[in-house]
């Protein structure tokens, strides 16, 4: 089998920060050796998590076995997932904004054996719904933990409690119509209800103002999907969370002033 070097679009900062959880791990259960030292096994999750190369090729390239390399690649996203903030942690950095965009993002997987709820009807394909936090920069602050893609935006945010974290703190925040109803300090855009008079000019205004705002919180989706193996998650469904969580980690370590 023929094998080929391939770059890593990350600095030294995400491999030495992984390496260092993974030394530690070792050191506290007193680890044998293993076939890959902790920076080797870094470099092999990072090469899955940024460039989505699939664990056969990984454990070709690595010259270890396939079960091998999905231990090493699953060890090191628990590692990570267990620094990840959870939503009070963040918001200590979200409260300090100007205001915040929230917007749900779908992310594909493969389908499974219950289908169903994983189905999202708006985007006509399986996958899970994440709810992201940006800054009116459009960076990513903070991701969700992920759910059926049949669940609707508004559902996640009020499942995650995002809704009352923003409003408990006053933070402003700005959403699209998928979020109308939420109250609180979300704001969205005015829409037309059958058998009502049609928008006024100074709500049409108000809404492409809005929307020329809001738009810039893709770029946090944007962000997130940089990591290939979000293209269509190939694992169970209930490990896209750790490798959210883990992902959202490693963007905060190779941009450090994303974190307010």
């Amino acid at each position: 089998m023929l094998s080929y070097p391939a770059a890593i679009p990350l600095s030294t900062r995400s491999l030495n920060h992984l390496a260092g959880l993974i030394r530690a791990r070792r050191d506290q259960r007193r680890s044998r050796w293993r076939r890959l030292d902790p920076g080797r096994q870094a470099l092999l999750a990072l090469a899955h998590l940024r460039n989505g190369d699939t664990l056969t090729r990984l454990a070709a390239g690595f010259e270890i076995g396939v079960t091998t390399a999905w231990r090493y690649v699953r060890e090191a996203i628990d590692l990570l997932a267990g620094t990840a903030d959870d939503l009070t942690t963040a918001m200590t950095r979200i409260r300090l904004l100007a205001y915040a965009i929230l917007d749900g993002t779908l992310i594909p997987i493969d389908r499974v054996s219950d289908q169903k709820p994983y189905y999202s009807g708006k985007h006509r394909r399986h996958g899970v719904n994440v709810q992201v936090i940006a800054d009116p920069a459009g960076r990513l602050i903070w991701a969700s933990a992920a759910l059926p893609g049949s669940v609707h935006d508004l559902t996640a945010a009020r499942t995650h409690a995002i809704i009352d974290a923003l409003t408990n703190m006053n933070v402003m925040t700005l959403a699209d119509k998928a979020y109308q109803g939420a109250r609180g300090s979300i704001r969205t855009p005015f829409k037309r209800h059958r058998y009502r008079p049609k928008l006024s000019r100074w709500q049409k205004q108000a809404n492409r103002a809005h929307a020329r705002i809001r738009a810039i919180g893709e770029r946090a989706n944007a962000t997130l999907k940089t990591w290939k193996v979000l293209t269509r998650l190939r694992c169970s469904p209930h490990r896209a969370t750790p490798i959210l969580q883990a992902i959202l980690v490693l963007h905060h370590v190779e941009n450090p002033t994303h974190r307010g």
